[in-house]
């Protein structure tokens, strides 16, 4: 994805942008999971990426993980210090570990994943001793839109 500006004056929200990588991922018979990189300091979209793991046949092939590495090239740097990270849903404890290691600024999700979840439930990465980067998190942004996106996918395969 080429880089896009978000300015605060049309006010677009990133969050919009995780939610088109999701259906684009729910279309393509993915779990519908999106992400964002955002520069925190211009607002700039770095990169964005939906699941691939069916895709790529890859289990680590999460949308957080490939927009943390497109984003890492983007920037010709592994550490992402002025960059926002924007999920759909709750990171995995995987991810939260790409993420701290990413040294991203601050994350945002959207729904919260009591099953699978690494940030604010399950093994909850960040508080661990063992984590030497812990991102300001925001979560819950748009969780109704991110639940029924993820049911509705889910019921579908039913």
């Amino acid at each position: 994805m080429s880089p896009s500006a978000y300015s605060p004056d049309s006010k677009p929200d990133p969050m919009d942008d995780a939610f088109r990588q999701a259906e684009a991922a729910a279309a393509r018979g993915e779990v519908p999971v999106g992400a964002v990189v955002v520069d925190a300091v211009t607002g700039a979209i770095v990169a964005a990426a939906g699941n691939e793991v069916e895709q790529r046949t890859d289990p680590t092939a999460h949308a957080e993980i490939l927009v943390l590495r497109a984003a890492a090239e983007a920037k010709g740097t592994p550490r992402l210090e002025d960059c926002d990270l924007y999920v759909t849903l709750e990171p995995c404890a995987m991810c939260a570990a790409a993420i701290s290691f990413a040294r991203i600024r601050r994350l945002h999700f959207g729904a919260y994943d009591p099953k699978g979840g690494g940030v604010d439930h399950g093994p909850r990465f960040f508080a661990q001793p063992t984590c030497h980067h812990r991102p300001e998190v925001v979560g819950g942004i748009q969780a109704g839109r991110a639940e029924v996106l993820l049911k509705t996918f889910f019921a579908s395969l039913r």
